[in-house]
C-alpha cells in the first residue's frame, strides 16, 4: 500500500472515529444539556428531557423521556426523527420518518379561564429589529409521521360543572407531509373517544395553503361530557345521548375560508335533555340523518333524509308569556353579530336549507300554558310528520303531511304544499273529535261559562295565495257535536246541542263567508230574567277590573282605528234546518216565578244572503210545555227585516196557569185555569208595520186575589166577564200599525197599551161595550127610562132591555144589578096623586064593608062616588097628617077648602121616602121581570139593589140604573 494512501486512510479512520465520538457521545450530551437548559429557561414548571441519541451517520435522532410539569402536564416516552442528508444541499428539511410513542398531554382550563399549557411556557419578548418579509412556511418535508398510543386528558373548570375528556390509544399517521405549495399528505387518525367511542380520520392535508379533505367518522360518542358547553349556549342538561357521525369534508384556508361537508350521515340514539332544574324537556329514541351536505362559502345546508323517531318533548308558555325553550336559549348576541351593520358592510345572503325528505315518527308532545289563571295542558301524539322537497331558496312548493292524536280521542290530519316563503300554499285539514274544552281557560277571564263538552269534526281545504296582504280561502265542512255549556254564575245549563253541521263552507279572507247548509240537531237554550230584572246572559260577562273593555265597546265606530278594508262582510247561508230544538224561559222577578219551556222545535229557514236581500222562507213548528203546538210560517229579509217581512205565528192551547205569575203581578189575580191561542200576523214593507194580533182565551177562570203594587186599578173580574162569550171564550183583535224606523215607536208597548185600552174601555163603559156586540146603533144600555110616577116599561125601555138580554146571553158569566130610582121632583106629585086615589078607594071600601054592602075582592076595583069624596078627603087629612084643618079654612067655600086639603095631602105624600122607595122597587122589579120573562135570562143572574133617588135634571123621564158584575 503506498505510504501516502496509508496515511490518508489512517487520517480518514481517525476523522471518522472522531466524528463518531462527537456524534454518538459528545453531541447528544451537549444537546441534552442545552435542551434541558432551554426548558429550564422557557418553561415555568419543572421540565426535563431524559435522553437524546443521535446517529451521525444516518442522522437518526431519538429523544426520550420528556416530562413537563409536576405533576406531568406534557410529555412523551420516545420521539424518533430520521433526517435525510439531502436536507443539507436542497435547503429544505427532510424527514424520512417521525415517530412518537407514549405522547401524553394534560390540558386544563382553570376556574379563571387560564390555560395551563399556555402558562407552562414563558415566551421572551422579541427584540425590535428590522425583519425581512416572511417568505412563507419553514421548508419541511416529512415522508412519514406517526403518533402511537397517545393519551390526551382535557379538563375545563371554568364552568359550573367541570368538563373532563380523555382520548386514549390515539394513533395518527401522515405520509408525504410538506410545506411546499400544493403538497398533499395522506392522513390517518384513530382514537378512542370518551365513553368508549371511536374517532377515525382519513384524508389529505396540505399546509401551503392550509387545506384538507377526507372522511371523518365518529362512533359511540357520549354527549354527556359535553353538556356544560351546551349549557353555555342554553340552560339545559344533556342527561343522556350518544352520537355517530360519518362525513366527507373539504377545508381550505387562504384569502378566505372554504368549508364543506358532503355524504354526511349522523345518528343520535338516544337523546335526553332536561332544563337546569332537571325537569324533562326532550327525549328521542333515534335521530338519523343521511345524504347531508354543508357548504360554508355558499351558505347552503342540504339534508338528504332526516328521520326522528320517538320524540317526547314538553313545550310550555310561562306566566310571563315566554316559551320554556325561549327562556333557555342564551340572549346575548354573538360577538360580531352587529359588525356588518356597524361597518356598513353589505349583509350576507341568508342560509339556504334543502330537505329532500324529513320525517318525525311516533312523536309525543305535551303543550302547557301557564298564562291563564288555570293551567292548560294538552297531550299531542303519537304524531307523524313528513316534509319533502323543501328548499328555502327555491320557488317550488314543498310537501307537508301531519297526522296526530290530540288529547284523549281527537285526531288531526294535514296534507298539502307550501311555498318556501310561505306566500302560497294548499292544504287539506281533517279533524275528528277535537275536544273544545281546551278553550275553557281562555273563556274564564271573560265569561262565567263552563264549556263542559264539545267535539269538532272537520274536512277543510285551505288555499293560501298571499301574505302581504294576507289572502286565503277555506272550503269544506265542519261539525261541532255534543256542545254543552254551563252558566257557572248560577250553576245551570245555558246552551247545548247534539250537533251543529256546516256543509259547503267557503270562506274568503277577510270578508266573505258562504255556507250551503246549516243543520242544528237538538239545540237547547236557557233564558232567565232575574229578580232584579237583569238576565242570565248579562251575568255571563266577567266584570272588567279597569273598565277598558266597556269603554272600547262604547267607543263610536268613527273613533276606532281603520282596519284597512271597508268592504262589507258578505254572508250567504243556503238554508238552515232545525231538528228537535228546545228552550227554557223563566222570570224570577215574579212571585211565584214564571217558567215555561218549548220543545220539539223543528223546521227550516231559507236562504240568507247579505247581498241578495231576497226574502227567506221560514217554517218552524214546536210545542210549548209539551202539549201546546206553536208554528211560525212566512218570509223575511234576515239582514234587513224592516225592508220586507211577512210572518205568521200561531200558538195553540197554551195553558194559562203558566202565566199566573204575570197575572198576579199586573192584574192582581192568579189564574185557576184557561188556555190561550195566539194568531199573530206581522207584515213590514219598507219599515211600515201592519200587524194583526188575534188573541183567543178559552175557559179563563181567575183564582185568588193577590196583593201587587204593579197591578192595574181595574175590576179585572168584570173585564173578564165582559170579554167572555157564551162559550167561555175571549176573542180579541189587537191591530198595530206604525213606522218602525221612528225611534220612538216600539211594537210591544203599543200592543200592551192597545190591550189595556180595550180593557179600560170595557170596564169603564161596559154597557157601551155590550151594545157593540148587538146590531144597530144602540143607546146607553145602562139606563132604563120610565114615565114619571110609573113603573110600567114603555117601548124605548123594552128595546134597550131586548138588546141587553141578547148581549147578556152571549156573556153568561156576567151578572146584572138593577138599581131602581125615583125623584120627588118628577115622581113625587104623581105618586102622591096615585096615593090619594088609592086612599079614596081604601076608605070607601072599608066603609062599605062596615055597612055590610057587597064589595069587590080588591079595594082598587071599587068606584068612589064623587059626592062622597069631600068627607073622605077631610078624614084622610085628619088621619094621615094627624092634625085638624086650620080654622080659617072653615070660612072658605067647599071647593076652595077641598083644594087646600087635597094640596096638603099631595105635598105630604110627594116627599114621602117610603112611596118613592116603593116606586123604585117596582121599577126594578119591572126590569127584572121583563129580562126574565121576555129576555130569557136566568133570574139568578139578576140582583135588585137598594132603591135610590135620581138627580134632578131636565129630562122628562126618570131612569133606573143597571150595573154589571161577574158571577
Amino acid at each position: 500500500m503506498p505510504k501516502g494512501l496509508k496515511r490518508a486512510l489512517i487520517a480518514t479512520l481517525i476523522a471518522v472515529a472522531l466524528y463518531a465520538l462527537l456524534g454518538f457521545l459528545v453531541l447528544p450530551a451537549i444537546a441534552l444539556h442545552l435542551a434541558n437548559g432551554q426548558l429550564e429557561r422557557y418553561v415555568s414548571a419543572p421540565a426535563m428531557l431524559e435522553g437524546i441519541r443521535f446517529n451521525p451517520f444516518t442522522l437518526e435522532t431519538t429523544l426520550s423521556g420528556l416530562s413537563i410539569g409536576e405533576p406531568e402536564q406534557l410529555g412523551f416516552d420516545r420521539l424518533y426523527l430520521d433526517f435525510e442528508w439531502r436536507s443539507l444541499w436542497e435547503r429544505r428539511l427532510y424527514l424520512a420518518d417521525m415517530d412518537a410513542e407514549g405522547l401524553r398531554g394534560e390540558a386544563l382550563i382553570g376556574q379563571d379561564g387560564a390555560f395551563n399549557l399556555q402558562q407552562l411556557f414563558e415566551t421572551p419578548e422579541p427584540e425590535p429589529a428590522e425583519q425581512a418579509p416572511s417568505s412563507g412556511l419553514f421548508p419541511l418535508y416529512i415522508e412519514r409521521l406517526a403518533i402511537r398510543d397517545a393519551y390526551l386528558h382535557f379538563q375545563d373548570l371554568s364552568h359550573d360543572e367541570p368538563i373532563e375528556l380523555t382520548y386514549e390509544d390515539l394513533d395518527l399517521e401522515l405520509a408525504h407531509l410538506g410545506t411546499q405549495p400544493d403538497n398533499q399528505a395522506d392522513v390517518s387518525l384513530l382514537a378512542k373517544a370518551p365513553g368508549g367511542g371511536t374517532l377515525e380520520w382519513t384524508g389529505q392535508l396540505g399546509l401551503a395553503p392550509f387545506n384538507s379533505q377526507g372522511t371523518l367518522s365518529i362512533a359511540g360518542l357520549a354527549l354527556g361530557p359535553l353538556a356544560p358547553y351546551v349549557r353555555q349556549a342554553a340552560a339545559i342538561r344533556l342527561q343522556e345521548g350518544a352520537l355517530a357521525l360519518k362525513t366527507d369534508y373539504r377545508l381550505s384556508v387562504d384569502d378566505s375560508t372554504s368549508f364543506a361537508l358532503s355524504n354526511t350521515e349522523l345518528k343520535v340514539a338516544p337523546l335526553v335533555v332536561a332544563d337546569a332544574q332537571g325537569a324533562p324537556l326532550l327525549r328521542l329514541d333515534r335521530l338519523h340523518l343521511a345524504g347531508a351536505a354543508v357548504d360554508l362559502e355558499g351558505r347552503r345546508i342540504t339534508l338528504g333524509t332526516l328521520g326522528i323517531e320517538g320524540l317526547v318533548s314538553h313545550l310550555e308558555r310561562g306566566e310571563d308569556g315566554t316559551l320554556n325553550w325561549q327562556r333557555l336559549m342564551a340572549t346575548d348576541p354573538a360577538p360580531g353579530a352587529d359588525a356588518a351593520t356597524e361597518t356598513g358592510a353589505a349583509p350576507q345572503a341568508p342560509w339556504r336549507v334543502i330537505v329532500n325528505e324529513g320525517t318525525l315518527a311516533d312523536a309525543r308532545l305535551t303543550l302547557a300554558d301557564r298564562v291563564p289563571e288555570h293551567d292548560v295542558e294538552l297531550a299531542v301524539g303519537p304524531l307523524d310528520l313528513s316534509v319533502s322537497r323543501l328548499d328555502t331558496g327555491g320557488q317550488a312548493p314543498f310537501e307537508l303531511a301531519l297526522a296526530t292524536t290530540v288529547g284523549k280521542q281527537g285526531s288531526l290530519k294535514i296534507d298539502g304544499t307550501l311555498a318556501p316563503d310561505a306566500r302560497e300554499g294548499r292544504f287539506t285539514l281533517e279533524s275528528q273529535d277535537l275536544d273544545l274544552r281546551i278553550a275553557q281557560s281562555y273563556l274564564s277571564p271573560f265569561l262565567h261559562l263552563e264549556l263542559r263538552s264539545g267535539l269538532l269534526d272537520s274536512a277543510l281545504a285551505l288555499e293560501l295565495t298571499g301574505i302581504d296582504p294576507l289572502a286565503f280561502t277555506v272550503t269544506g265542512r265542519a261539525d261541532v257535536e255534543q256542545l254543552h255549556t254551563l252558566d257557572t254564575f248560577r250553576q245551570r245549563d245555558l246552551v247545548r246541542w247534539q250537533r251543529l253541521g256546516l256543509e259547503g263552507i267557503a270562506y274568503r279572507y277577510p270578508n266573505a263567508l258562504s255556507i250551503d247548509h246549516v243543520e242544528l240537531e237538538k239545540p237547547y237554550a236557557r233564558v232567565v230574567i232575574n229578580p232584579d230584572q237583569s238576565t242570565n246572559l248579562s251575568e255571563l260577562r266577567v266584570a272588567d277590573k279597569d273598565g277598558s273593555t266597556a269603554r272600547e265597546a262604547s267607543e263610536p265606530a268613527s273613533d276606532r282605528e281603520p282596519t284597512g278594508d271597508d268592504t262589507p262582510f258578505a254572508l250567504h247561508i243556503g238554508g238552515i234546518t232545525l231538528k228537535d230544538g228546545s228552550a227554557d224561559f223563566a222570570d224570577l222577578s215574579l212571585r211565584p216565578v214564571f217558567a215555561t219551556s218549548i220543545e220539539q222545535l223543528a223546521g227550516q229557514i231559507g236562504t240568507l244572503d247579505t247581498q241578495a236581500q231576497q226574502p227567506a222562507k221560514v217554517t218552524l213548528a214546536g210545542r210549548v210545555d209539551r202539549y201546546a203546538p206553536v208554528s211560525i210560517d212566512g218570509s223575511l229579509t234576515p239582514f234587513d227585516p224592516l225592508r220586507s217581512l211577512d210572518l205568521t205565528a200561531r200558538f195553540n192551547q197554551l195553558e194559562l196557569t203558566t202565566l199566573s205569575p204575570y197575572t198576579s203581578k199586573f192584574a192582581g189575580y192568579r189564574i185557576q185555569r184557561g188556555r190561550l191561542n195566539l194568531d199573530l200576523h206581522y207584515r213590514i214593507e219598507n219599515g211600515l208595520l201592519n200587524a194583526e194580533n188575534h188573541v183567543v182565551i178559552e175557559q179563563l177562570q181567575l183564582g185568588e186575589k193577590v196583593e201587587s203594587p204593579d197591578a192595574v186599578d181595574l175590576p179585572i173580574q168584570l173585564a173578564v166577564a165582559l170579554l167572555k162569550d157564551s162559550s167561555g171564550t175571549i176573542s180579541l183583535r189587537l191591530p198595530v200599525q206604525g213606522d218602525l224606523r221612528n225611534p220612538q215607536f216600539d211594537v210591544m208597548p203599543v200592543v200592551w197599551q192597545t190591550l189595556r185600552n180595550l180593557v179600560v174601555r170595557a170596564v169603564k163603559s161596559p154597557f157601551k161595550f155590550l151594545g157593540g156586540l148587538v146590531a144597530g146603533n144602540q143607546p146607553d144600555l145602562s139606563e132604563v127610562p120610565f114615565a114619571p110616577g110609573s113603573s110600567t116599561l114603555q117601548p124605548p125601555a123594552t128595546q134597550r132591555l131586548d138588546a141587553l138580554a141578547k148581549a147578556l146571553t152571549e156573556r153568561p158569566v156576567l151578572k146584572l144589578e138593577v138599581e131602581g130610582r125615583s125623584t120627588p121632583a118628577e115622581d113625587g106629585v104623581l105618586i102622591a096623586q096615585a096615593r090619594l086615589d088609592r086612599e079614596y078607594r081604601y076608605l070607601w071600601y072599608r066603609m062599605q064593608q062596615e055597612r055590610g054592602e057587597k064589595v069587590p075582592a080588591d079595594a082598587l076595583d071599587i068606584v068612589v062616588p064623587d059626592e062622597e069624596k069631600p068627607a073622605l078627603l077631610d078624614a084622610m087629612y085628619r088621619t094621615r097628617l094627624k092634625q085638624q084643618p086650620p080654622t080659617e079654612w072653615d070660612d072658605l067655600d067647599d071647593p076652595a077648602r077641598q083644594g087646600l086639603l087635597r094640596a096638603a095631602l099631595i105635598e105630604h105624600w110627594s116627599d114621602n121616602a117610603s112611596l118613592l122607595r116603593r116606586l123604585s122597587q117596582a121599577r126594578a122589579a119591572s126590569i127584572k121581570g121583563y129580562l126574565v120573562d121576555s129576555g130569557g135570562l136566568d133570574a139568578q143572574r139578576i140582583y135588585l139593589l137598594a132603591p135610590s133617588l135620581a138627580p134632578v135634571d131636565d129630562e122628562p123621564q126618570v131612569t133606573s140604573l143597571l150595573h154589571l158584575g161577574s158571577l
